[in-house]
């Protein structure tokens, strides 16, 4: 399982929110790049960037910030927020991004990933934010009649290469993922699923990995806040794959 840490820029700077609320931000760090650094120093190898001006508006905002973080680590990168058509998948390519995470456009409009995916195999991951199973989209401000496990299924069938699971009411608050809905998700589907919200501590990786063919997970607040030691919890990970 791979731990990947999260950087979510609003305005240039790394901040998180509670359960994706614009009023409940807490800004970390102006620089970004140092924060990217610093995860590369203690072993990332996937960093997980969302543009949170681009999920609310539409409009990714803040490429400068993700250009530079790209120009700074030698890892892969996977960018999500703001993304709504393909001339601006092609766009994060061209920079280097290794990976293209696709929400709100890939409930309105799945075409999108099927010609995003024909064009770039295995670099375009649709991401499934779920609030009491339903598909949530711009910037998780509406909650649709999508059913989230469903939509997984006519992702895979769409061709996505994996799917980033989060759910909304764990998101930020620090009480541990769902467990439950994340083992449904991974058994269903056979591209890769990555967990993402609520990871608060080493206990929540260990419960994670009971998760048979987990891909991943994406940690955020727990790190900021000083809860998970990413090279700690990237090790945990580890000693898994090789001995299980």
């Amino acid at each position: 399982m791979v731990i990947i840490p999260a950087i979510d820029l609003k305005d240039g700077e790394c901040v998180r929110l509670l359960q994706g609320r614009k009023e409940m931000l807490t800004s970390y760090s102006r620089d970004p790049v140092a924060v990217a650094k610093r995860w590369v120093e203690e072993g990332a190898t996937l960093i997980h960037i969302v543009d949170l001006d681009g999920a609310f508006s539409g409009t990714q905002k803040n490429l400068d910030s993700i250009e530079r973080i790209r120009r700074a680590v030698e890892v892969d990168i996977e960018v999500g927020g703001g993304i709504r058509d393909l001339e601006r998948i092609e766009m994060l390519v061209s920079m280097g991004i290794n990976r293209v995470i696709i929400g709100t456009a890939a409930v309105e409009n799945p075409e999108l990933v099927r010609e995003a995916s024909a064009r770039h195999p295995g670099r375009i991951l649709v991401g499934i934010d779920a609030r009491d199973g339903r598909v949530a989209v711009k910037g998780w401000e509406e909650t649709t009649e999508v059913d989230a496990m469903e939509f997984a299924l006519r992702m895979q069938q769409t061709g996505a290469a994996g799917i980033i699971y989060t759910d909304i009411s764990r998101d930020g608050m620090m009480t541990g993922p769902n467990i439950e809905a994340t083992r449904a998700m991974t058994e269903a589907l056979d591209i890769p699923v990555i967990a993402s919200g609520g990871i608060s501590s080493l206990d929540d990786i260990e419960r994670l990995k009971s998760i048979r063919g987990l891909w991943g997970a994406i940690t955020g607040k727990a790190l900021y806040t000083g809860k998970i030691g990413l090279s700690e919890a990237i090790q945990l990970a580890r000693n898994h794959s090789t001995t299980g």
